[in-house]
């Protein structure tokens, strides 16, 4: 397990012995665990997104094709 990515809206973590990543926003307290391809897709995507540093609209815009995913409710422990 590593911690990918964490701000304010969004928390990633990376499986790589599953090829998965599982993704819990914030905002809404679900998330969704990605894997194989969708996942590759996913984590190329979140880095071009940190090595160009964008704001929060694009990181908004980033999510919205992946919010549909989020359906596990995230609980805190």
């Amino acid at each position: 397990m590593h911690i990918m990515f964490n701000n304010p809206l969004v928390y990633v973590v990376e499986y790589a012995g599953l090829e998965a990543v599982e993704v819990i926003d914030k905002r809404i307290g679900r998330g969704a665990l990605i894997r194989d391809d969708a996942a590759k897709r996913f984590r190329e995507e979140l880095k071009g997104l940190v090595d160009h540093e964008v704001g929060p609209e694009e990181f908004d815009a980033f999510m919205v094709p992946w919010e549909a995913l989020m359906t596990q409710p995230a609980i805190y422990h």
